[in-house]
């Protein structure tokens, strides 16, 4: 059996093949058609136990799930591009997770890892100074692209799969990989928590690229993600003739103007980090008419659950009463959420002796200071916390083309065996026979 870093080594073009293959044909959250149905394909091929679609993702707890004809357009296409049938068909309708288990009918804990499949809503730069325009693997699918590394992650998964059957005879207890849908916009990981995936797992481990973090520096317990809370008002007003009768009408777009205005006033919390963001307004259908529509979509975070809650709380009574002012009636749909993060200390200190064992890791710390975002994979560590097991969220550090979410984006595919390394090692070091 060759060692470790030579099988990955070993591994890693063939991992690029499919994170290219993956960035290619993206796919945005709750569309992972293709992507989900190439995985199960691998992960069956390897012999893993699978749960997949509605049996990995509770059906009522999605969040901004896309309406029916994007649903249903997005499959057929998958189809199209080569999705394997025999897997697709369990992912129609927006249940795109899955999860693999490894039972090794040994005994120990079930240690988890996560990683994330999908694509954002962007479209991909096609000039030649930027790599999969020009090396032919950018992507094909208009207003979708992989600018936050997720493709990365799915390969990643993909390539711990491999090395974790590969060395099986030196694992003991049961190992899960949880490929997730629709992290974008923090709306996939309730669905899967809601499912029960995290519930027997003892110590899990989410991951990601990137991120400011430099290459070679491997962060094992990130803590700077703020919960968020991500929903849209729909205003609804009274129509009427803008010239003839102004008195009829009840203006939903100067209600949600209002709204917009007095929601960036929100104070802040003494006791740390809050955001408040409109993001998007839309609203009215001719100059002559009053508009009986409007539509913001809003996002609060907070440092912590608690200051999230009150932004959110705050946010609530600023559109109800701006609602209020204009005559108009407002539902707010819930769009995604995600709690902050707190990693376990204990686990982050077992992550950071494996990391600082990979070659190619200059430095294995605890945390980074770095701008505050959201990430819903956190659910699942609070889920896994609260059932009394370690929890913790790594960074791996690379060079990057541009910033997450930027149409330039690319990332050192280098950093995929840093980080199946180090994951493995996670699997293969543990002491089973007393846990961390």
């Amino acid at each position: 059996m060759p060692l470790l870093n030579e099988y990955i080594r070993q591994l890693l073009p063939e991992m690029t093949q499919w994170r290219r293959d993956l960035h290619h044909y993206a796919e945005s959250g709750w569309v992972e058609f293709r992507t989900a149905s190439k995985v199960a394909e691998q992960l069956h091929q390897l012999g893993y136990d699978l749960t997949l679609g509605r049996d990995a993702v509770d059906a009522d707890s999605r969040m901004g799930l896309p309406d029916e004809i994007i649903l249903a357009n997005a499959f057929q296409r998958a189809r199209e591009q080569g999705a394997p049938e025999p897997w697709l068909s369990a992912f129609e309708g927006g249940f795109t997770g899955i999860v693999a288990t490894l039972d090794t009918g040994r005994p120990g804990p079930t240690l988890a890892f996560r990683v994330d499949m999908d694509a954002l809503d962007l479209n991909e730069d096609t000039d030649g100074h930027h790599r999969p325009f020009r090396e032919d693997f950018a992507s094909c699918n208009p207003g979708m692209m992989h600018a936050c590394g997720h493709d990365g992650h799915t390969a990643i998964g993909l390539g711990l799969a491999h090395v974790l059957k590969q060395y099986a005879d030196r694992l003991h207890g049961v190992i899960k990989l949880i490929f997730q849908p629709a992290e974008e916009g923090t709306r996939g990981a309730r669905a899967m928590v809601a499912a029960g995936v995290v519930d027997d797992v003892d110590y899990f481990t989410a991951i990601h690229i990137g991120t400011g973090v430099p290459a070679g520096t491997v962060v094992c317990g990130s803590d700077n993600f703020m919960a968020t809370t991500k929903f849209d008002a729909l205003f609804t007003g009274v129509a009427a003739h803008a010239g003839g009768k102004p008195e009829d009408g009840r203006n939903a777009l100067l209600a949600a103007a209002q709204a917009a205005i007095a929601l960036h006033a929100i104070a802040p919390h003494s006791a740390g980090a809050s955001r408040v963001n409109v993001g998007v307004m839309q609203a009215g259908t001719g100059r002559n008419v009053v508009p009986s529509g409007a539509l913001l979509k809003v996002e609060t975070r907070g440092e912590t659950e608690d200051i999230n809650r009150y932004v959110f709380e705050r946010a609530r009574e600023v559109i109800h009463g701006a609602a209020a002012m204009y005559g108009a009636s407002v539902e707010l749909r819930l769009m995604g959420a995600a709690t902050s993060s707190a990693p376990s200390p204990a686990w982050v200190h077992y992550l950071r002796e494996q990391a600082a064992r990979v070659p190619g890791v200059e430095q294995a710390i605890d945390r980074i200071a770095a701008p505050a975002g959201s990430e819903d994979a956190t659910l699942m560590m609070a889920r896994v916390q609260q059932h009394n097991g370690l929890a913790s969220y790594m960074v791996f550090g690379t060079e990057l083309s541009a910033g997450h979410h930027n149409e330039q984006f690319d990332f050192d595919e280098n950093v995929m065996a840093i980080a199946v390394e180090t994951l493995a090692l996670t699997a293969l070091n543990f002491p089973w026979q007393r846990g961390v």
